[in-house]
Order: structure tokens, then sequence, then C-alpha cells
């Protein structure tokens, strides 16, 4: 089963329930292997806060002016790379990964197999964060989840839109036990097509990028050795 975070009430008190279940529902979307929970994350916050705001204003001149504003930076900052970055991240590589496991989850239902046994056999074929995920679900099928339930749940915990509307159109299969063999291919092929413009929309941007580097290194070097002995020569 899914790890339980547990929910210490005397600290929950302390915070707007509202910022606690953002909170939350960002750690969600870090998937099984996330350490975190809201209360912990929160009180982390503020005391690093306080101490970084005490370090500073004790070590510098005007230090109660710069540690108000490197706190705030800090404190917001905080969520920004320990949450969104990570979640980001992650939602790029459950995209990466989701195109191949769901081609060979098409290829399994292909087979006859009904779509607990496609996921399982799907499962046990790939090692990837996104199977572990389906893994879990199943899992959660054997303490008297259905399997509908289980998928509509793992939604949750995934931060892709395009997984989520392939894990909605499975939970829909499910129910009303239509076939998807064709929506799954259409849904594996704009998978590809969309890797494959944002691979093209990476590379676009790699003159941009060389451009930058050029400006800020390479053109000051090449100032320096034209303009060098000029400067040598007045300097003498």
């Amino acid at each position: 089963m899914r790890r339980k975070k547990k929910k210490n009430n005397i600290i929950r008190n302390l915070f707007n329930k509202k910022l606690l279940d953002k909170i939350d529902n960002k750690i969600n979307l870090l998937g099984l292997e996330s350490k975190y929970d809201a209360e912990s994350f929160l009180c982390i916050r503020i005391i690093t806060s306080i101490l970084l705001f005490i370090i500073i204003f004790s070590n510098f001149k005007y230090g109660y002016i710069v540690g108000i504003v490197v706190t705030i930076f800090y404190y917001f900052l905080f969520e920004r790379v320990l949450l969104d970055n990570k979640i980001k991240l992650r939602s790029k590589r459950l995209d990466n990964e989701a195109i191949y496991f769901f081609e060979v989850l098409t290829l399994s239902l292909q087979t006859g197999r009904n779509l607990a046994e496609a996921i399982s056999m799907t499962t046990s074929s790939i090692d990837s964060e996104l199977s572990n995920e389906f893994k879990e679900a199943l899992r959660e099928t054997k303490f008297g989840k259905s399997l509908t339930e289980s998928l509509n749940d793992m939604q949750k915990y995934i931060p892709s839109d395009n997984i989520n509307n392939i894990i909605l159109t499975l939970t829909q299969a499910n129910m009303y036990g239509s076939s998807i063999i064709d929506t799954m291919y259409n849904q594996v092929d704009y998978l590809r097509e969309k890797r494959i413009l944002e691979v093209k929309s990476a590379i676009s941007k790699i003159p941009t990028k060389i451009s930058v580097i050029s400006v800020f290194f390479f053109i000051p070097l090449i100032l320096l050795i034209i303009l060098g002995p000029v400067l040598l020569n007045y300097l003498g």
C-alpha cells in the first residue's frame, strides 16, 4: 500500500487548511519515493527561514534589512526548488517512460487479455517509475479496491496530464467493457509526436544559447586580445 503519511493534528492546527491541502497535493505528485509530509515540510521551511534571518542579522551590516529580503526570497524559493521543480522534472520523466509502457500495454490488450492482466504483464516486463505506479495500483486491488478505483486514485500521484488522460481512458474502458486498442495506439502516437516536437524545440534553442555564451565569454576575450597590445603601449 502507499505509505500513509502520519498527520500531527497539533502541528496541522498551526497552519491554514488550504495551504496544507496544497502542499499535500504537491507532495503526492512526487510519487511513491516521496519522503516529505506537509507538516514537516512547512515546519522545516519556517525554522530554516528564521535561522537564516538570525545568521544574516548577526553577521552583516544592515542585517535587519538584508535578512528580511533574503529570508523572503528563501521562503518562497524553498517550495519552488523542493516541490515545483521536482514535480516538473518527474512529469517529463514519466512522459518519456509512457511511450514504451503504453505501447507494451496496448500489445498486451491486443492479445485478448483483460485490463488487469495486461497491466500485470506490462509491469512485470518493464522496470520504470511509471510501471511502479501501476504496480502499486494493482497491489491496492488486493486490499479491497476495484481496479477502476485504484486507477482513479493513481491520478493524484501523476503530474502528467497526458498520462492522466490515458488512465481516464483505461478506467472508462474497464467500467463499460469497451475496446480501446485503437484509442491507445492514437494516444501512443500523440505522445511520440509530442516528444519529437519537444526535441526539435530544444534543438532550435541551441543557437540562441550559443549566441548568449558568445556575447558573455568569447566577444570580451576577442576584444581583450585585439585591444591588449594597444592598452599595454598606452600604459607603457
